[in-house]
């Protein structure tokens, strides 16, 4: 029989968790490296040996938690303890706490499977206080690595998408790529007041103009793909001057390499254009690029294959934001769950997910483990 995981224990995990850094308004501060975000390192550490694991921080302040005398190769769960400022007491903690109970409870139903089971916190995954990831990409650049056979996270949505169907679980099949563009448009300062309308090179007219149709920009190249500007400014900013120059960030999210590849093509032709019509010029750079992630097969049909046994309403879906999981993705097979997050907010004190939904994410973790580990 399978064993069931403890939700009451679950629950009072998380919220004992969530009063280390804890803010008035339910929100949790736990930036890494903060003493918070140690404290709760050291009182994950200690829940562990509680647990029967040998539990550890290392070098980066990764908690690391093994079963007792056991040499692997482990099926490791996880996620990170970390907030961002203001942020929720789910994102993250979710994961390890409901990690650490499928741990607990292999161990006490007396499964082998128990002595297969690692449990992880890596540090600082959001990337407040350094790059993100640091805490993964050490791990996996170290020697702990090779004792790993798999991976699975277990995360709130942080996403609309499973609420709005009446979904409890998504099987995530991978995680987005990111690229980042910066464009600059050039123009001519003049006169707002005696400059008329079709005289103007006007460099931020030009931007806005692309701007407005970025949506249909990228939803011709690939409907599930999204973009976003977070930001514009224009030069020299003020309200009676014609913009000289504006410049913008352009964001773009999907799951095929050759959506953004082709994204970015279309929005380079299209801020060309614009700026040609405008009696502008405009340049378009590639900031950044972060490589999309699919997730193995495997594990994500063994997440699939624990839903369907356990009636669990569930859909495949695709992270739109980072997590640890594509970081161990690069080196061994690796898959996540999610669970409804409510109206999709994530980072934010606002964030909640039904307690009923965070005990069946949990239960998914133990059984998608044990299907796992049957097979290997």
């Amino acid at each position: 029989m399978t064993p069931r995981i403890s939700s009451e224990r679950l629950l009072s995990d998380i919220a004992v968790l969530a009063r280390i850094g804890g803010r008035e308004d339910g929100g949790v501060d736990r930036l890494a490296g903060t003493e918070a975000d140690l404290e709760g390192r050291r009182w994950l550490v200690g829940r562990m040996r509680e647990a029967g694991l040998e539990a550890t921080l290392d070098e980066v302040n990764n908690v690391f938690g093994r079963p007792a005398g056991s040499v692997g190769p482990f099926l490791l769960l996880g996620s990170h303890t970390d907030t961002v400022p203001a942020g929720g007491r789910l994102d993250g903690a979710y994961g390890v706490l409901a990690a650490l109970e499928v741990a607990r409870t292999l161990r006490e139903s007396g499964l082998a499977a128990a002595e297969r089971v690692a449990v992880a916190s890596f540090h600082d995954e959001e990337g407040v206080s350094g790059n993100g990831f640091e805490g993964s990409l050490f791990f996996c650049a170290g020697p702990r690595l090779a004792d790993v056979m798999g991976y699975l996270e277990l995360h709130i949505e942080q996403g609309p998408r499973l609420e709005a169907e009446g979904l409890v679980i998504g099987a995530v099949e991978g995680i987005v790529g990111i690229d980042r563009h910066r464009l600059e448009f050039r123009g001519e300062s003049n006169h707002a007041g005696t400059t008329p309308f079709e005289m103007r090179r006007d460099a931020g007219r030009a931007s806005v103009r692309l701007l407005a149709g970025l949506r249909e920009l990228v939803q011709l190249v690939d409907p599930d793909m999204v973009a976003n500007a977070g930001e514009i400014a224009f030069h020299p900013g003020a309200p009676n001057v014609v913009p000289g120059k504006a410049t913008t960030q352009v964001e773009f999210r999907a799951l095929r390499p050759e959506s953004l590849a082709r994204s970015a093509e279309a929005l380079r032709f299209a801020a060309e254009r614009i700026a040609g019509e405008e009696g502008c010029e405009v340049s378009v750079e590639l900031l950044t690029s972060w490589p999309a992630v699919a997730l193995d097969p495997g594990l994500v049909g063994a997440v699939e294959a624990a839903c369907v046994a356990g009636g669990r309403p569930w859909r495949r879906l695709v992270s739109g934001a980072g997590h640890d999981a594509e970081i161990l993705a690069r080196h061994v097979p690796a898959a996540m769950i999610f669970v409804p997050s409510h109206r999709g907010i994530s980072h934010s004190p606002l964030e909640y997910t039904e307690p009923e939904h965070l005990a069946f994410g949990c239960q998914t973790l133990l059984d998608s483990a044990l299907l796992v580990l049957a097979k290997s």
